[in-house]
């Protein structure tokens, strides 16, 4: 089973990716700001990150730089979604890596189930 690992602050929203990957066959851990998605991140071992960008104290970007930083994690495929839709905030998350930088309020949440089963390793 593949798994999935959510950083997202808003715990509502979390939940329900949480609950539409769960539904369509995915492990799924939250984390709710970057600390805690990076100390998952090394535990568990996701096969995908799905990154808010928007998050308190360090937000997405900083996690990019600490996860591109660690050699057992760097790695790992991230994807951001947010609302902020920020072209220069965009262009440094795809220079750290990103797949891709949806933006939230452009796709339903089944939308985003289905772009990002296009991202994980077969």
């Amino acid at each position: 089973m593949k798994k999935i690992l959510i950083v997202e602050d808003e715990a509502i929203l979390a939940e329900m990716y949480q609950d539409k990957f769960t539904q369509s066959g995915y492990e799924v851990s939250l984390a709710f700001n970057s600390e805690e998605g990076l100390a998952l991140a090394k535990k568990e071992r996701p096969d995908l990150i799905l990154l808010d960008i928007l998050l308190p104290k360090e937000n997405g970007i900083q996690f990019l730089n600490w996860l591109r930083k660690d050699p057992e994690i760097s790695s790992m495929p991230v994807v951001a979604f947010s609302n902020y839709d920020d072209p220069e905030t965009k262009k440094e998350a795809f220079q750290l890596g990103v797949k891709d930088y949806l933006i939230k309020t452009n796709y339903t949440p089944q939308q985003i189930v289905e772009k990002i089963k296009s991202y994980l390793p077969k």
